[in-house]
This record gives C-alpha cells, sequence and structure tokens, in this order.
C-alpha cells in the first residue's frame, strides 16, 4: 500500500476514535510524540501500538529525544540529558565516544516504550550568530567536530535500533533568528555555504532520514529551503542526500500560508514527506489530503529508512554508563 506523504501526531495520551478514522483513511508515512503523548511507560506502548494499528503496519515513530531543553521523555521514564554541546565539551578529548554511549542509551530509553526514531543528530555547525534557541543543541562550531560527533550519535541510535533523522538540512547554524517564530534569511555566500553548512551533510548523506531548515539562503532562492525546488535539487545533487527528507514541523511560523498549502508547496519543491503537529484534527486532514500519497522515489526511500531499523547491538547498561561517567568526570546528566 502507498503511504501518505505526511508525518502526524495525536492529540493526548491515546487516540480518539476520529483520529483512529483519520489515520486509517489517509496512511501516514509514520507519526510523532510529543510530552503531553507522554504519561507511563504502558500508556506510551499502549499509544504506539494503537498508532501502528490504525494504519496497520509497524510505522516509524519518532521523537525529538535530543537532551537538555528538547527532550520529550524525561525521569522517570528516561535518563535528564545535558544538552548536546554541554555533554560534548564536559566529555573533552573523548566526546565522539561520549556522544555514541550518549545517543546508544537513548535508543535504549526509545525502544523500550515502542520509539524507533529519534530526531537527531544536529548537524548544523554553530557559530557567534547562532540563535540561542540552537546553539547549545548544536555539536560544535567547526565542521570536522561537527561531522565527528553527528557520525558518534547516528551510529549510538542505529545500534540501538533507531533510525535517526538528521537536522536541519542543509544548514540551521547561521540563524540569527528562532524559526518557530521569524523567517530567519542567511545572506552568506553560496561558496562559505559549500565550503561548511553544506558540507557537514555532505559527509553524513548515508543516513537514512533528513529534516529541512525553515531558512531563506539568499544565495540560492528567495523561498524557505523547504518550498524550494532549487535549495532541495542542490540537497539531492550537490550534497548527496538521498535518504528520506521530511520537512520541519510546517506550523512554525517561519512558514506563510495556509497549512493545505504549505504542505502542497513542500511535496512540490522536493520533500519526501511533511512533518505537522499541534494542530486540531481537521486541519490535519487537510494536511494529509492536500500532501497526498508518496511519490514512487520517495516510497522507495521510506522503504529504505524502516530497513535501517535492526536489532540492537546487545548492550550492557551499568558498563556503558560506568564508561560515560568516567568520560566525562562525572558531569553526565542535566
Amino acid at each position: 500500500m502507498r503511504y501518505g506523504a505526511t508525518i502526524l501526531d495525536a492529540e493526548g495520551l491515546r487516540l480518539s476514535a476520529a483520529e483512529k478514522a483519520l489515520f486509517q483513511r489517509v496512511n501516514p508515512f509514520g507519526f510523532i510524540l510529543f510530552a503531553r503523548n507522554i504519561d507511563t511507560a504502558e500508556q506510551t506502548r499502549a499509544l504506539c501500538s494503537d498508532l501502528r494499528e490504525a494504519v496497520g503496519r509497524d510505522c516509524l515513530i519518532t521523537i525529538d529525544q535530543e537532551g537538555g531543553r528538547v527532550q520529550r521523555l524525561r525521569p522517570p521514564l528516561a535518563r535528564q540529558w545535558q544538552p548536546a554541546l554541554d555533554h560534548a565539551l564536559a566529555a573533552g578529548e573523548g566526546a565522539n565516544r561520549a556522544m555514541y554511549l550518549r545517543a546508544r542509551l537513548i535508543a535504549e530509553e526509545l525502544r523500550n516504550l515502542g520509539i524507533d526514531s529519534n530526531c537527531a543528530p544536529l548537524a548544523d555547525v554553530a557559530g557567534p550568530q547562532t540563535h540561542p534557541f540552537l546553539k547549545n543543541r548544536c555539536y560544535g562550531s567547526d565542521l570536522a567536530t561537527v561531522v565527528n560527533r553527528a557520525r558518534a550519535t547516528a551510529d549510538g541510535l542505529l545500534d540501538g535500533g533507531v533510525v535517526p533523522v538528521v537536522k536541519h538540512i542543509p544548514g540551521h547554524g547561521r540563524a540569527s533568528m528562532d524559526s518557530h517564530h521569524d523567517l530567519p534569511r542567511i545572506t552568506a555566500s553560496l561558496t562559505d555555504l559549500a565550503r561548511e553548512d553544506f558540507a557537514a551533510f555532505a559527509a553524513l548523506n548515508d543516513l537514512p532520514m533528513g529534516m529541512t531548515a525553515h531558512l531563506v539562503y539568499e544565495s540560492l532562492d528567495s523561498q524557505p529551503a523547504t518550498l524550494s525546488p532549487r535549495v532541495m535539487q542542490m540537497i539531492r545533487s550537490d550534497i548527496g542526500f538521498d535518504g528520506l527528507i521530511m520537512s520541519d514541523d510546517i506550523s512554525m511560523r517561519a512558514l506563510n500560508g495556509t497549512a493545505a498549502d504549505i504542505a502542497r508547496d513542500t511535496i512540490a519543491a522536493g520533500c519526501d514527506v511533511v512533518l505537522f503537529c499541534n494542530a486540531p484534527l481537521d486541519e490535519r486532514a487537510a494536511v494529509a489530503e492536500a500532501a497526498g500519497e508518496m511519490t514512487d522515489a520517495a516510497q522507495a526511500r521510506a522503504a529504505r529508512a524502516e530497513a535501517a531499523r535492526r536489532a540492537p547491538t546487545a548492550l550492557d547498561i551499568p558498563m556503558a554508563e560506568a564508561e560515560l561517567s568516567a568520560l566525562m568526570g562525572g558531569q553526565v546528566y542535566g
């Protein structure tokens, strides 16, 4: 069966009858969970089962579990992680291994609840201008450091049976505004962008999924990347990313217009799937109808992303925690 070109969310702790009916009808590629969807371990597992039952298959269920303030699971269901940059800085020369262990433990937390994807790693290169909403979520301020730590994070998730979603492609680090509220405009030259921002994602272009940035790159287009055929083509050709590309949440204020129109334009630009969150049921239905079904190419990428879910490697949790603590001088948790 062809998947719908959407990733949708649920309103509460369990699905309503109306939500079940909608999801059965529009068959979204997958779902995303938020803190409002999570109470107990048993309830979260039941919600994940509800979502998969609604579409009749073992669909991907993702979440934002970066650590720090972008962390939907918190104690007692998950460890309270530091922001990624603080975590890496505390580990010093052992940062790559510390980022791997962190991601491997996060994967264990997610899988225990029925969640099998995470919207991480970030490959945005931080700079002096990076907005505070993103700064300490980044992994570093130079290309090699960011790539190495992002690769370690992706490996840790994959080894834990969790599909990583690298973000925010093709690079959010130069934004001095928060795209949840405003539309950042990047004036850097194409040469500078290609050398640093885009290069980070090119080094990670084998990952199974990526999430777009709602930014205008003025050297490429006057449209936000999510809505720009030129930027999306650059991601496919120059960056060489052939994984499934999902938009960032199209309800963010960086984008103007009705949600349905934005969804339609997002797919037309070249995104494989539209992420739409925090909206009434009728708006979710309208977005699903506007996005339609996946193209042949998107369906093939979706199949590869699903196939990236592999059986977790063996993990001795106490040993992993002890190694991580030693690397970080005991400063592991937030």
